[in-house]
């Protein structure tokens, strides 16, 4: 009966596909941008980050880490101060461990 339940506990946990974040198109639009910056590409990112943020199905059910900070700091750059301070301060909800380094930034983005 153990070797069944060991077997089946096996058999079970090796078959899942299925990732701890869902990323989406991410790595692409992200890496296109950072080759060539732009106002299109630029909204592309935009789109991505809140697709992310918003559409969560991976196993943790949360935003990757580091994802609101950088969706923030673009919503800044962008000029929506107040949202963007608002999703670097999600980050730190979400990862306690940022707030140290996401705190700097946000201090140095209010000077």
């Amino acid at each position: 009966m153990g070797v069944l339940a060991i077997a089946a506990l096996a058999t079970t946990s090796c078959s899942s596909n299925k990732h701890l974040y869902s990323w989406y198109n991410y790595e692409d639009i992200v890496y296109q941008y950072s080759k060539n910056p732009n106002e299109k590409l630029q909204a592309k990112v935009l789109e991505q980050y809140k697709t992310v943020t918003e559409h969560q199905r991976g196993l943790r059910a949360t935003v990757p880490p580091g994802l609101y900070a950088e969706y923030g700091f673009l919503l800044y750059k962008t000029g929506k101060k107040d949202e963007g301070l608002k999703m670097m301060k999600q980050e730190i909800a979400l990862y306690p461990e940022s707030e140290m380094y996401i705190s700097r930034i946000i201090k140095q983005l209010e000077k």
